[in-house]
């Protein structure tokens, strides 16, 4: 696991994970609602460009999602939180050996707002615990 500041772009923040897995299975962590709700959140996920989903994140209540692009296997890109953090979070999957290298993008946080600035830290020490929960979740 990995994550490392972007000097180009402060407002983002970048894991990776391995995961012991192929990357069709770790695509289906992803995109199917029942396995993305083991790792993460409950919420209607698909991939399909244009599809617009609610992610269930508990004490941060429903957080609206839009598809803007799929790579079966390999890329999958949304909108996160419109109207509140504005955000895109980017998935790529890379195969490595018998597993997935997994790389998170999640950018596009407004640094001068108290809210934008609480969860950039929050995600960011978020985000690499969430990943580690992906192979438990495939493996369940």
């Amino acid at each position: 696991m990995s994550t490392a500041p972007d000097p180009n772009h402060p407002d983002t923040i970048h894991c990776d994970q391995f995961i012991a897995h192929p990357p069709a299975k770790v695509w289906r962590a992803l995109t199917e609602p029942e396995l993305h709700a083991k790792w993460w959140a409950a919420g209607d996920v698909r991939p399909v460009v244009g599809h617009r989903f609610t992610l269930d994140m508990g004490p941060w209540g429903q957080q609206a999602c839009e598809v803007l692009a799929v790579e079966p296997e390999r890329l999958l890109r949304y909108s996160f939180a419109p109207g509140s953090l504005d955000t895109t979070i980017t998935w790529r999957l890379e195969a490595e050996g018998s597993g997935t290298r997994l790389f998170l993008e999640h950018a596009g946080f407004d640094l001068d707002s108290p809210l934008g600035k609480a969860a950039f830290e929050g995600m960011g020490d978020g985000w690499p615990k969430l990943l580690t929960r992906i192979e438990r979740a495939l493996t369940d």
